[in-house]
Parts: C-alpha cells; sequence; structure tokens
C-alpha cells in the first residue's frame, strides 16, 4: 500500500504543473475608467473606432502618476494617443458630468481634470475607497469647442494613476 500510495504522490507532483500550465491564464487585474461621457477606451469597447487590445480592457489604462497622455504611457495603448483616429466627440454644457466605472476600487488621493494641459478640476478624496461608480460635476468656465479632456485617477497607495482622454465639444 505504501508503494501504491508513493507511486500516486510522483505522478500527481508530475502532472500538476502541467496542468497549471494549461489552465487559462487570469485576466489581469482591473481598475477604472470614464464610461460616460464615452472616453477614448470606451469607444474603443463598445466598437465605436476600431482598436487593438485595448478594446478588451478599457479600465487598464495605468500609468506612474503626472503623466499628460491618454495612453498613461503604456505603449500597448498609444492608439489612445492619436487625436486623428476618428473619436466620436460628445456636445456638453458649460458643466459636465464625468462618470468612472470602477472595476477595482482603490484608495483615492484625488481625481483631476484638464483641458489643453490646464487643470479645470480637483476632486480631493483623502484616501478614500470609491464605490464602482464615481461622478464629477465638472466647470469648464470660459472654456469652449471641441476639446480634449484628461482625466486622471490618482490611487493614495500606490505612484500610479489612471488615465482617459473624453472628446467633447463644450457648448455645443
Amino acid at each position: 500500500m505504501h508503494k501504491k500510495r508513493k507511486l500516486a504522490v510522483v505522478i500527481g507532483a508530475g502532472v500538476a504543473p502541467l496542468l497549471a500550465l494549461s489552465l487559462p491564464a487570469s485576466t489581469a487585474s482591473a481598475h477604472g475608467y470614464v464610461s460616460s461621457p464615452p472616453s477614448r477606451q470606451a469607444q474603443c469597447a463598445a466598437g465605436t473606432v476600431p482598436c487593438g487590445p485595448i478594446k478588451y480592457e478599457p479600465q487598464s489604462v495605468e500609468g506612474p502618476k503626472g503623466l499628460t497622455s491618454c495612453s498613461g504611457g503604456n505603449s500597448q495603448f498609444a492608439e489612445l494617443d492619436d487625436d486623428s483616429k476618428g473619436w466620436a466627440v460628445t456636445p456638453v454644457g458649460s458643466t459636465a458630468g464625468f462618470s468612472w466605472k470602477l472595476t477595482a476600487r482603490h484608495s483615492t488621493s484625488t481625481w483631476q481634470y484638464f483641458v489643453g494641459g490646464t487643470k479645470v478640476a480637483e476632486f480631493d478624496d483623502g484616501g478614500a475607497q470609491p464605490g464602482e461608480t464615481v461622478t464629477h460635476q465638472v466647470d469648464f468656465g470660459g472654456i469652449s469647442g471641441k476639446q480634449k479632456v484628461l482625466a486622471v485617477w490618482n490611487i493614495a497607495d500606490t505612484a500610479n494613476a489612471f488615465y482617459a482622454c473624453i472628446d467633447v465639444n463644450i457648448g455645443g
């Protein structure tokens, strides 16, 4: 009986790595993106604009804090930086609500919104952990016309942030 048990252990030890390799890989831990008005990655996910791998993981545009690119500095998502790609433009008023869809909720330091490199709004969460959706009312002041809004979700306990660009026509 002892020999059979040993044989079972040896076979199990040999088969386990093969089983582990044959199982599907789990997806990366997801995070968040602006769903309304539709961000560039939301448009990719919906098939509004043809895109590469961002179509399958719109919530994954993560990079070091302080960047100003739609891709978050991630070369895999560089097409989000291409202003000539035919992004749908959403008409908004002088104040607009931006809704984030969060698939992993991180403690948050701030949410920031930029137009043309100028910060137009910041919301301080002081390290709080948000719910599954977060909406901010952003006042554009005197800015009007077709603009690209860079929305940034700064995580409190890491050096990273999540990035989303939204094409809008303010007052249009």
